[in-house]
């Protein structure tokens, strides 16, 4: 079920779109830290949120819909676990929430907004570090999913993909990677699914298209001062349609206060709503 809120819309004008991607981990818990509150300066036009660990229910109306914003969540059925959201100036033509198999749908792991002819899509893909089983179920997820974008690429809609995509691409992506290689999030095979997403299929990573730098990272450990020695993982990921790879602008990735142990990328693109 998708649940949709709004308090205060006013619909400004850009030049540029920009979006931000936020893996909150909780979204209370990156609220009480001031995420919010953040998210009021950087005027977003779209906010795409992953893990946000609640049922509409448990959030007051800063969570629901932040001012000049309209709310979208997509909860997951298990109470404090996984669950996406989208926050958007701008109100959708169309909002939907289903893949095709429980490990998505029940889990709250996809929602997409529709704004004529592009689609703005938040997506949480299930991380496999906990048990052999769950890394089966991300591979099941791989599998299923793969089709899907395919068949996004051959539309005549744009897509942007932001979210926790839980796979660390190439060696530039981990600070660690010779010592993850046989880790969830940077096993051959993942890492062989993105090269196909990217070579194959067309999809272009958005961050690469302008920032081709090391020590970027969006994810840090909790464990030692992963975070403070930035030894982290480049697993948040804006993934567009191949007609937007010149549209790209801008990537930041912002760390300057910590609201969860991922950090927001924010992407602006030449691009209006």
């Amino acid at each position: 079920m998708i649940t949709h809120f709004s308090f205060h819309i006013i619909k400004p004008k850009y030049q540029r779109m920009k979006i931000i991607t936020f893996n909150a981990n909780g979204i209370r818990s990156a609220q009480r830290k001031g995420f919010f509150k953040w998210l009021k300066r950087e005027k977003a036009d779209v906010v795409c949120i992953q893990e946000t660990k609640a049922q509409v229910h448990q959030l007051d109306d800063e969570a629901l819909a932040p001012a000049g914003y309209h709310g979208f969540f997509n909860d997951a059925e298990k109470k404090g676990y996984s669950g996406v959201a989208l926050y958007c100036r701008q109100l959708p033509d169309r909002v939907h929430n289903k893949l095709g198999w429980c490990h998505a749908d029940n889990e709250g792991r996809y929602l997409q907004a529709d704004f004529g002819k592009l689609s703005i899509v938040s997506i949480y893909l299930p991380s496999g570090s906990s048990s052999e089983e769950r890394q089966s179920i991300k591979f099941d997820f791989l599998d299923r999913f793969m089709p899907l974008l395919k068949k996004m690429r051959r539309q005549r809609r744009q897509f942007i993909l932001c979210g926790d995509w839980n796979i660390a691409h190439k060696e530039i992506d981990l600070k660690n990677w010779r010592s993850n290689q046989k880790n969830s999030g940077f096993l051959p095979e993942e890492r062989a699914w993105l090269d196909k997403l990217f070579n194959e299929v067309g999809m272009i990573d958005a961050f690469r298209q302008i920032n081709q730098g090391g020590d970027q990272y969006t994810w840090w450990s909790n464990r030692g001062q992963a975070w403070a020695k930035n030894i982290g993982w480049r697993i948040d990921y804006q993934i567009v349609s191949p007609s937007m790879k010149d549209k790209v602008r801008r990537a930041k990735i912002y760390k300057n206060q910590k609201f969860s142990d991922h950090a927001p990328l924010i992407m602006e693109y030449a691009i209006d709503l």
